[in-house]
């Protein structure tokens, strides 16, 4: 995992060993519904879950998860449940997480499976992702699991004074990685963490 700076996360190193530690017994083949495309669950690669959308790759998972640094007294909103294999981590280790999805299909399949998990700290929301969820802002952290080409001013508006927000910016095929903070005045501060490929983020933040 050579992509970012493991230095510029905001986990503790106790919090990143039980991350990890969860992250590694957490079985992404659960997440995959296609019989055929489960046998390479372990395969450290994007993999296709319909609709035009991925999972991804673990390591990546992992990677934007420790960048992002949820606690249990934060509230987190997720762009993008998809499969809700990014969901699961995101709930192990925040207060509460607010997740959209707007494909039907992949939203009922990733409340289910996570229902099934016993988790009970994840809303979900079927609806534009770019418009983010404003009833329950602000937000300690926003994980944006979708690419855009320029930051979203929703998300950047939902987002917490001292809060912290992982998305992918960039141009169709590669992106970079990027933090995103706001500090208790409101400005922001960007940080390019590495090269990434995402799919898009439908609506007005997407590649014209």
């Amino acid at each position: 995992m050579k992509w970012y700076k493991w230095g510029n996360g905001s986990m503790e190193y106790g919090d990143y060993r039980e991350l990890r530690e969860f992250f590694e017994r957490l079985d992404r083949a659960y997440f995959i519904d296609n019989e055929s495309i489960k046998g390479y669950a372990h395969i450290d690669t994007a993999l296709p879950i319909g609709y035009e959308q991925t999972i991804s790759q673990p390591s990546l998972v992992l990677g934007m998860t420790y960048l992002l640094g949820p606690k249990k007294e934060h509230k987190v909103l997720e762009i993008g449940t998809g499969s809700g294999y990014q969901t699961a981590l995101l709930a192990q280790f925040a207060g509460e997480v607010y997740t959209v999805e707007r494909v039907k299909e992949l939203a009922e399949s990733a409340e289910q499976k996570l229902t099934a998990l016993g988790y009970s700290n994840i809303y979900f929301k079927l609806g534009d992702g770019s418009d983010g969820w404003a009833e329950h802002a602000p937000y300690d952290c926003i994980m944006v699991t979708a690419a855009a080409e320029k930051v979203p001013q929703e998300l950047v508006e939902q987002l917490k004074p001292g809060g912290r927000m992982v998305i992918p910016l960039g141009s169709k095929g590669l992106q970079e990685l990027t933090v995103i903070t706001k500090d208790q005045t409101g400005n922001i501060h960007c940080e390019e963490m590495g090269e990434v490929t995402f799919v898009e983020m439908k609506g007005k933040y997407g590649w014209n």
